[in-house]
């Protein structure tokens, strides 16, 4: 009762102490747009930009391309075709993908699929249904469910191959007479006199063509060759991700995946089929052990083991054992900083990256695209290129309620569950264990933000607020000494410290405040009576 009091009075001074930091935030934000303006009317790079020669063979104009066919790249694709829009698809690689991402879809992302008539897709593919996590630490649980209880009861999240999954994304696009889906590396974009024209690449036979249209959408992912045409990307790499894959086993709670907050790293274990649970270990980008010489797998036996279930433990070992098992990919993490191209445009990974820890990277890619199919189903005349993409400036605001929230909470939360000396940090650990585990509001909040259902910046910030000031409290009880001050201030400082970086890395107007941004208002361009672009 005391906890869940404690709680309540923290949500009320959170409102408030939320309030004067918004607003305080606001105004050194505002006093700094006049450089921010100045340096977006700087040069942006040139790389991967050609101007238009006549030294490749044209394929065809269609009214928009798309580079890359993965899970935004055809989730655009599909519903831009099914509006009507002729599209081009350039994939490099058009076989299954065989990569441990992209294997999470939590239920916000699920109902983004139905949006976009793409429901389907997680069907045949043996996608096991999620319905939250399971937290463990020094012996002590919290289980969070996602609040699905409004929902009908197909809406979940969803685990499986992310092969499996993208192969019948690009069935659906192959599906549409009017899209062209091709094997082929974009190499360039097409510029001419500012504008995007187009792209050259080169065919599976190594021949260069060159494809044009009216908008240019690159989403060619996390190793986009083309994102420093576009954006400003700054790119930070806080971790590795060692995953293998376990059989013979199952996990404790059936549709419920398990996070360890162990040390020295936390273990992630999720169900990817009906007889495989991917696991994942997030490793410290300066202390990742080398694969070949065996140095991984010795950590892996004598530093993680002893930190999983017992129910695993046999299937973890001898998955470290199997030959080829083990691989290691990088998490992540940098803020969309999109630069303003007339004639193209940036989504996805290519985009804007996340720790990978919370799996809310593809509910984010496909948020995108259901705003930008919103952005582009009123206009019949794509050929103003500047008018265009003024308008569809918009998108990189209305994208921040599912993108920042999804973003914060990932990168924040691999901070907090990752093993600290800090005694400050592991308090953090032990308070938001505690916090989840007052059931109600609290942790059906948390869990709301955690699965993509309440994508919004404020109620991140109370729940943050709301998490900081309960483990102050928890840390003065039953009365508070100056040890107990100090070691609350600590806390506070740490929680700040981590949060407050990722807030003004997303955007502080466009996330609390996206009504005072200019393009918020932007409406679509008026339809030249001349012309008519769809077909």
């Amino acid at each position: 009762m005391a906890e869940q009091y404690m709680a309540g009075v923290g949500g009320v001074i959170a409102s408030l102490l939320g309030f004067v930091f918004l607003y305080c935030s606001s105004l050194i934000r505002f006093r700094g747009l006049k450089k921010l303006n100045r340096a977006a009317s700087m040069g942006f790079p040139k790389k991967n930009r050609v101007n238009k020669t006549g030294k490749s063979e044209g394929v065809g104009t269609a009214d928009i391309i798309i580079v890359g066919a993965g899970v935004a790249g055809a989730a655009l694709a599909y519903s831009l075709g099914k509006d009507g829009r002729r599209v081009r698809v350039i994939e490099r690689d058009l076989n299954a993908p065989n990569r441990m991402a992209g294997e999470s879809l939590i239920p916000g992302g699920y109902l983004k699929l139905i949006e976009l008539g793409l429901e389907d897709c997680v069907d045949e593919i043996d996608a096991q249904r999620l319905l939250g996590y399971t937290l463990y630490k020094d012996g002590k649980e919290a289980q969070v469910s996602f609040p699905l209880e409004k929902f009908q009861s197909h809406v979940a999240g969803r685990t499986f191959h992310n092969g499996r999954f993208v192969q019948r994304l690009r069935k659906k696009v192959a599906s549409l007479h009017n899209i062209s889906l091709e094997q082929g590396t974009v190499t360039s974009l097409i510029e001419e006199n500012g504008i995007v024209k187009g792209v050259q690449y080169k065919n599976e036979s190594g021949q260069v063509l060159t494809a044009y249209a009216s908008l240019t959408i690159v989403c060619d992912g996390c190793f986009s060759n083309l994102r420093r045409s576009l954006c400003y990307p700054k790119v930070d790499i806080p971790s590795y991700f060692v995953g293998f894959i376990l059989t013979n086993c199952n996990l404790p709670t059936k549709n419920y995946g398990a996070i360890i907050l162990a040390h020295p790293s936390p273990i992630v274990f999720s169900p990817i089929s009906s007889t495989e649970i991917r696991c994942m270990v997030n490793v410290p980008s300066e202390k990742v052990p080398s694969v070949s010489n065996g140095e991984m797998a010795c950590y892996l036996k004598t530093q993680v083991a002893p930190k999983v279930l017992p129910e695993l433990y046999d299937s973890f070992i001898s998955a470290i054992e199997k030959k080829g098992n083990i691989r290691i990919a990088p998490n992540k993490i940098m803020a969309a900083a999109p630069h303003l191209t007339p004639g193209a445009l940036l989504i996805g990974d290519a985009l804007n990256m996340r720790h990978a820890i919370t799996g809310g990277g593809m509910t984010v890619a496909l948020s995108d695209v259901v705003i930008l199919r919103d952005l582009l189903r009123p206009l019949h005349d794509l050929s103003d290129a500047s008018t265009i993409s003024k308008y569809l400036e918009s998108f990189y605001t209305l994208r921040k309620p599912m993108s920042s929230t999804i973003n914060i909470l990932a990168n924040v939360l691999q901070k907090v569950f990752s093993a600290s000396s800090n005694p400050a940090m592991e308090n953090l650990q032990h308070t938001f264990l505690g916090y989840l585990r007052l059931g109600g509001m609290f942790s059906y909040g948390a869990s709301a933000m955690l699965c993509g259902l309440c994508p919004s910046p404020l109620s991140l910030a109370f729940h943050f607020f709301s998490i900081a000031i309960y483990g102050v409290g928890r840390l003065l009880l039953p009365f508070p000494s100056p040890k107990r001050l100090w070691d609350g201030a600590k806390l506070l400082w740490v929680a700040s410290s981590i949060l407050l970086p990722y807030i003004y890395s997303e955007g502080i107007r466009q996330m609390f405040f996206p009504l005072t941004v200019p393009a918020y208002y932007r409406t679509p361009p008026k339809k030249d009576p001349k012309r008519n672009f769809m077909h």
